[in-house]
């Protein structure tokens, strides 16, 4: 047997056993296609109401209950400064007084007119009073001369009550010289030092006095958005933290509700009542505040990835005697697992798809 033919055997030699291999390859791939069960019916469940529970975590702030800018009444000097910066105060206790001479010279002149006035009503209203006397005996004195008397001693009277509200207006203003506390809190800033000239907002002091604020006492003030509105009632015990304690958990209740939503944000103001008797917290810290919400038992819900939400609009499957049909549907709140659904085409106790998917269409078998 020459070369060449050595070669043409062994090609098809090879050829044979290719041949043979590709097709036990075709067979075990033919064997195994056989074997593969069909895909799994969808899990299907129940549609029933039921409540969840959810929660809202929203930023919010901490302000003083109370809080106001102390303005001098009148035009003055700082005289002397019972208080500074971080100083607790009780109601009517005394922050500073001031001093104002020309005032003074008011409060004195018009004393001296009020004096005056009511030396000279008390000599006419004498006067008239033995005129009266003496018009008891009949032909003494005219009624001409009575009248004259009378008029004499009211007019007096009216001066004597006008001079006598003149000083007591003085002697108010004067009283304004001494700034007190109009209630128990703390003194958060200071902005005059002695002798400083002070006056009415505006007219001598950009700045005020002091700023004093109740600090045993704060507000949690909360935006709710307008979809959880009507998940919040009063008495509701809210949590909340700050950055300043990050491993400590407050807690208040919401005392007041604005009841309306704010035209640019679309929220409704919430306030919560804080104590804080060891003045741990303070008024400007932000904090973060988790609001549990729930409802009554008058949703649907249902596990989460029964809903699909896709191009094609919000939907979920029902089972309806093993074939699909797309509802549409709202979905509420909803959680990592659980999801609340509206539509009016849902069915309570109807069979819908655990897991729904695009790829269902309507019609299509659901088979079991």
């Amino acid at each position: 047997m020459n070369t060449k033919s050595i070669i043409v055997t062994i090609a098809a030699a090879g050829l044979f056993w290719a041949g043979c291999s590709s097709n036990e390859e075709n067979k075990e791939t033919e064997k195994k296609a056989a074997t593969v069960e069909a895909p799994a019916a969808p899990t299907t469940f129940a549609l029933a109401k039921g409540a969840m529970h959810t929660e809202l975590k929203v930023p919010s702030e901490l302000t003083a209950y109370r809080e106001v800018d102390i303005y001098a009444k009148v035009n003055s000097y700082v005289k002397s400064l019972g208080v500074d910066v971080g100083s607790e105060v009780k109601q009517g206790q005394v922050l500073a007084t001031l001093e104002a001479p020309e005032l003074v010279q008011q409060l004195a002149s018009s004393m001296s007119k009020y004096k005056a006035q009511q030396a000279i009503y008390e000599q006419s209203n004498a006067t008239y009073e033995r005129i009266i006397d003496a018009s008891k005996t009949p032909g003494t004195i005219s009624k001409n001369d009575v009248d004259i008397a009378s008029a004499k001693r009211n007019s007096d009277l009216a001066q004597m009550q006008s001079a006598k509200a003149d000083y007591e207006a003085n002697r108010t203003i004067t009283q304004y010289l001494t700034i007190r506390a109009p209630f128990d809190g703390v003194i958060s800033a200071r902005n005059v030092n002695l002798g400083a000239y002070i006056g009415p907002a505006g007219k001598g002091s950009e700045l005020p006095i002091f700023t004093l604020q109740e600090q045993r006492h704060l507000r949690l003030v909360v935006e709710i958005p307008e979809a959880y509105k009507g998940f919040i009632k009063l008495n509701d015990v809210v949590k909340f933290s700050v950055k300043a304690f990050p491993d400590q958990v407050f807690s208040a209740k919401i005392a007041r509700r604005a009841g309306v939503m704010d035209k640019t944000l679309r929220s409704e103001h919430i306030e919560l009542d804080v104590l804080n008797n060891d003045l741990k917290l303070s008024p400007g810290m932000v904090a973060e505040a988790v609001i549990g919400l729930d409802a009554d038992a008058n949703a649907f819900v249902v596990p989460k990835h029964a809903v699909v939400n896709s191009t094609e609009g919000v939907f979920m499957i029902e089972d309806s005697a093993n074939i699909a049909k797309r509802v549409p549907v709202r979905i509420g709140r909803a959680t990592d697992s659980l999801a609340e659904v509206f539509g009016a085409s849902l069915k309570e106790n109807a069979h819908y798809v655990a897991k729904g998917s695009e790829e269902i269409k309507n019609g299509a078998s659901i088979g079991h």
